[in-house]
């Protein structure tokens, strides 16, 4: 069945209609049964109070395949009107904006060096059609999706997709920014993960771009194989407990340092009370605020670190720093926000108010 909603662009587009709703997300108000015991219907608010993260990982899987068909649908749509508007074709509108544009086939030279660096037996002369078609194939996907981008920034586009949101709360986690920020960057890591210190550099420009309307917080999942992440972990929840979170947060990340004697002497270099945070430490004063956080990684069903929830919205696949702050944009503009940087690009255009 299809039914027809209404774009942004002020275009009715037919979409696929699931029994659940479009596709398949429960519209409001349906809460079905899902089993009957003993005579006692229980329906699926009864699941979602009781198993609150049991199927956030399957929502979010689902909501990522919605979005990745929407985004085609999105691209489709625009292709299919910007040819109407040239009185040409999809395909047509592709050869005159992409397929014109693209360079002509590489300098022998360039098609040898490509060819060093194919896994194969056969000869060059055997394989140049190949690279020739590989190479002019790939500049013509980079070029469709330039042309695409730029159409995208022309039109006016809303996603209504309401993604998937992990039942999350931040009070008692450790967060640095405006306290009453609107958006939150959560992320679950490990002090020793080398995939947490690659990513730090992102996140700490992520820091800088949304400085003043973006909150970060941090949440502890040391992992099993990691011998000093645990021990990482309890150390700067004893650097908590004297007002120096993220100063000792800071410590970690910037010099990896995590043997039992560095966690001490950056509590030194710190000038924290060095005889409470060795005893605290050494006591193990702060594992179970540390375990409390771990199981609340593994409710949730993550699999490793780092993972990044965003308003509760988890950021799954190859997490960097352009995939992050596309995120994080979409959530300031449902909230009628938007980066400094953003803000910045924008000032010129806009005229000043008297």
């Amino acid at each position: 069945m299809f039914t027809r909603v209404a774009t942004a662009l002020g275009i009715v587009i037919p979409l696929l209609l699931l029994p659940g709703g479009v596709f398949g997300a429960d519209p409001p108000g349906n809460n079905p049964p899902v089993v009957e015991i003993n005579g006692q219907t229980l329906r699926l608010s009864d699941l979602e109070q009781r198993f609150p993260d049991a199927l956030f990982q399957a929502r979010t899987n689902y909501y990522e395949t919605e979005r990745r068909v929407v985004d085609q649908m999105i691209d489709q749509y625009l292709l299919e009107q910007q040819a109407q508007k040239e009185n040409l074709t999809v395909d047509q509108l592709l050869e005159k904006h992409v397929n014109s544009t693209i360079a002509k086939d590489p300098s022998e030279e360039a098609l040898r060096v490509y060819y060093e660096g194919v896994d194969s037996t056969e000869s060059f002369e055997a394989l140049r059609p190949k690279i020739v078609q590989a190479i002019h194939d790939r500049r013509v996907a980079r070029a469709k999706l330039a042309y695409i981008a730029a159409l995208r920034s022309e039109a006016k586009i809303t996603l209504r997709l309401a993604p998937a949101r992990a039942p999350q709360s931040t009070v008692d986690t450790p967060s640095r920014g405006p306290a009453t920020a609107q958006v939150t960057l959560l992320e679950y890591a490990d002090y020793e993960c080398p995939y947490c210190q690659q990513i730090q550099p992102a996140v700490n420009k992520l820091e800088q771009t949304f400085k003043g309307t973006v909150a970060f917080a941090y949440r502890d999942y040391p992992l099993p194989m990691h011998a000093n992440a645990e021990k990482a972990a309890e150390a700067s929840q004893c650097a908590r407990r004297q007002g120096k979170y993220w100063e000792y947060h800071d410590q970690l990340t910037s010099t990896k340092q995590l043997d039992p004697a560095a966690l001490k002497a950056h509590a030194r270099t710190l000038n924290l009370d060095t005889a409470a945070f060795d005893k605290c430490l050494d006591t193990g004063e702060t594992a179970d605020v540390v375990k409390a956080s771990a199981d609340e990684a593994v409710k949730l069903g993550l699999q490793g670190t780092p993972s990044f929830f965003v308003n509760g919205r988890a950021i799954n696949g190859n997490v960097s720093y352009e995939k992050l702050r596309a995120v994080i944009e979409e959530e300031l503009s449902s909230v009628g926000l938007q980066s400094q940087e953003a803000s910045r690009q924008e000032s010129p255009k806009r005229m000043p108010i008297p």
